[in-house]
């Protein structure tokens, strides 16, 4: 695994992904730093949007590990106040629910929680497998009360690009 140096501002980071252990926290860490540096005090831990965008690292991360064969790299790239994450890996499954979600269950909540909780989301196609997107609007006020959540600033995927 490798990271950047201190007070690096470029727009896009790319991370080489290994099997180690603790691939997960790596991912949560690197990503977390980067939404500090790149959006100050808006990335900063305990808002809604960063305490999503790294929930939804962890569980894109973890669902490579899990089905995807093996994640090889992290990509993280900002703009316009947007958090994009993309995972890649080595499997051309494209991510699909296993049944409808269901909140009792202990497991399959990923994709349930990639719907919620990002601006978008997709997969794409990669030489060798694929990788698996979403954006989280980082600059976004307080998450609304209720059951619903900040709504896409841009139009949503097109359905074919989405599992």
């Amino acid at each position: 695994m490798s990271t950047w140096q201190q007070g690096d501002t470029s727009r896009a980071r790319r991370f080489p992904l290994t099997g180690e252990p603790g691939v997960v926290a790596h991912c949560r860490d690197v990503t977390r730093q980067a939404l500090r540096e790149w959006f100050g005090a808006a990335g900063a831990s305990g808002l809604a949007a960063v305490e999503d965008a790294l929930l939804l690292v962890s569980e894109v991360v973890t669902n490579a590990c899990t089905h995807g064969g093996r994640p090889y790299e992290l990509s993280l790239d900002h703009t316009y106040g947007r958090l994009l994450v993309q995972v890649s890996d080595t499997s051309p499954v494209r991510p699909h629910p296993h049944g409808p979600h269901r909140a009792t269950r202990s497991s399959g909540h990923g994709l349930y929680l990639l719907d919620r909780l990002s601006a978008a989301w997709g997969c794409l196609p990669r030489s060798g497998g694929k990788a698996v997107w979403f954006e989280v609007d980082v600059r976004r006020g307080p998450a609304p009360e209720g059951p619903g959540r900040a709504g896409p600033v841009r139009p949503p995927v097109p359905p074919a690009d989405r599992p």
